[in-house]
């Protein structure tokens, strides 16, 4: 298990443009990602296509987002799906993001 911890630069609303993303990526057929459980108000449950597991996404205090990453194989390919959502918020939204944190369970 992975807990990641996502600080956004001042006056960003990360959480929301992340989510957003995902969603339009997955209407295009782009997207590696997609939502894996019932919509709910500031969290979100995703999959990737590829790797079995899944990421929880919080909306924190002060726009911070707390992901939890998740494999099903235990540890075999938790860093393939760290290395998928890591680049995710790379591509899409380094200049918005101030801080990463990752904490190894």
């Amino acid at each position: 298990m992975r807990l990641i911890q996502i600080t956004p630069k001042r006056g960003c609303r990360l959480y929301g443009a992340i989510v957003k993303k995902e969603v339009d990526l997955f209407r295009q057929g782009k997207g590696t990602f997609y939502r894996s459980a019932a919509k709910a108000k500031n969290s979100a449950k995703w999959s990737h296509k590829s790797y079995d597991g899944w990421i929880w996404l919080e909306r924190g205090l002060s726009e911070v987002i707390l992901a939890e990453l998740r494999s099903r194989t235990a540890d075999k390919n938790e860093w393939q799906l760290l290395h998928a959502f890591l680049g995710f918020l790379d591509r899409h939204f380094a200049d918005k993001i101030e801080t990463i944190n990752i904490q190894y369970f």
